[in-house]
């Protein structure tokens, strides 16, 4: 199965996939797909793969991405190769846009987790990032973005410590059926 990891800026949803990561490392039934983003490999908190936009549109252009979109001035993609995991009945973990969901639920089996906090700490966590000033900060939290109601969707409230959340996360995981399912 292929979770699809969604949720505003400050949710957590890179720091909650590193800590379910570091959970499940020994767990070979679970993959964390590694994006690859056109964005240098200083910059952002997960281990994404950076490559130039050349390179990656012609990864793309030859059909080396299960999904990709572009956001921000950037491109995202998700490797093919998961889809040899998922034939073999791992479950995938991908961090992707909303944009991509409906794509990907027809295209692959997916749920999407969706990473949540509530409004005081999404302002609380953007402003201690230091990248917006309050009035970005205000708007970005004022954009609604609410998902298909015909999804598969798990919310995950991240409100507490990264910890909790991570455990949200994995109990999610493991509510997956597995390979003999």
């Amino acid at each position: 199965m292929l979770f699809l990891v969604v949720g505003p800026s400050g949710a957590g949803k890179d720091t909650l996939l590193g800590l379910a990561r570091a959970a499940l490392v020994h767990d070979s039934g679970v993959r964390f797909a590694q994006r690859v983003i056109t964005r240098p490999a200083d910059v952002g908190d997960e281990g994404h793969e950076a490559v130039d936009r050349a390179e990656f549109e012609r990864r793309r252009d030859g059909g080396g991405f299960a999904l990709s979109w572009e956001a921000h001035g950037l491109l995202y993609g998700i490797p093919i190769d998961i889809e040899d995991d998922l034939r073999a009945g791992r479950i995938v973990v991908a961090s992707v846009s909303r944009t991509v969901l409906k794509y990907a639920v027809s295209s692959y089996s997916g749920r999407v987790l969706e990473v949540f906090a509530p409004p005081e700490i999404l302002a609380q966590r953007l402003s201690m990032r230091g990248r917006e000033g309050p009035e970005d900060i205000a708007r970005r939290l004022l954009r609604e973005m609410p998902l298909d109601p015909a999804l598969d969707v798990v919310r995950i409230v991240n409100d507490g410590t990264p910890e909790t959340g991570a455990a949200r996360m994995v109990a999610a995981l493991r509510l997956a059926p597995g390979p003999n399912a």
